[in-house]
């Protein structure tokens, strides 16, 4: 009996040092990713865009915008496993809570209410390991949609070969191994996020085919550091 208890308290251990516990504001995660993360790396993940302190940034040749102009002007710091995708599973995402009211007493619910009221959620919601910096106008067009591959679509911003159809998007090569071992990481850590089997199926396809880069790693380091949690998808393919 006391070996199972013990084995038990590993697991819960285990369980409590995968997640993020620390930083609870997204606004905090945003400007620490910023200025303790990307300082020496300000590269966007979809399309290889340089962006400065100010946010602005640099598109690269033969990008284009043709929705979200104004978005494209300045970089994003994009949910690679969407917000609402764990978000609907809190009850304040779905039904609203007892906080959940404005000035003129009117109730409300969705992504708003789950801030206010669940610390929970905003933990999932500030992990750093989850956020990466986009072009505005291409984090605006992904939107909560979940990766698949789109062979016969076009791309929908000129050079950078992010393409979206249908509900569905498609990253470019540089991007697939960042966004799969994400994916694979929140799955780990958080027992609120599932994902479906052929988006698992795709995310280990794309793990094995676009391995870890120095960056990769050395951004993992940096965020282990300021968030106080392992990524143990990471930790495993950074030798």
């Amino acid at each position: 009996m006391k070996r199972i208890l013990f084995i038990v308290g590993l697991l819960l251990a285990f369980n409590a040092t995968a997640a993020n516990l620390h930083i609870e504001s997204f606004s905090k995660a945003k400007k620490t990713l910023e200025k303790n993360v990307y300082f020496d790396h300000r590269t966007t993940l979809y399309c290889g865009a340089s962006f400065d302190t100010k946010k602005n940034i640099t598109p690269p040749p033969g990008f284009k915008s043709d929705k979200y102009v104004k978005r494209s002007k300045k970089v994003e710091w994009e949910h690679v496993v969407p917000a609402e995708n764990f978000g609907r599973t809190f009850i304040e995402w779905r039904d609203g809570d007892t906080q959940c009211v404005n000035n003129k007493g009117k109730a409300y619910k969705g992504r708003r209410c789950a801030n206010k009221a669940s610390k929970e959620y905003r933990l999932m919601q500030s992990d750093l390991y989850n956020l990466f910096p986009a072009i505005g106008s291409v984090n605006a067009a992904r939107s909560n949609y979940n990766f698949t591959m789109l062979p016969a679509e076009p791309a929908d911003f000129g050079s950078c070969q992010v393409k979206i159809d249908n509900r569905k998007a498609e990253p470019p090569i540089a991007a697939r191994g960042r966004i799969a071992r994400t994916y694979l990481y929140m799955e780990q850590s958080y027992s609120r996020y599932r994902m479906s089997k052929s988006q698992r199926q795709l995310m280990a396809a794309w793990d094995k085919q676009f391995p870890v880069s120095a960056w990769e790693c050395k951004r993992a380091e940096r965020i282990e550091k300021l968030q106080g949690n392992v990524n143990n998808v990471l930790k495993t393919r950074c030798h």
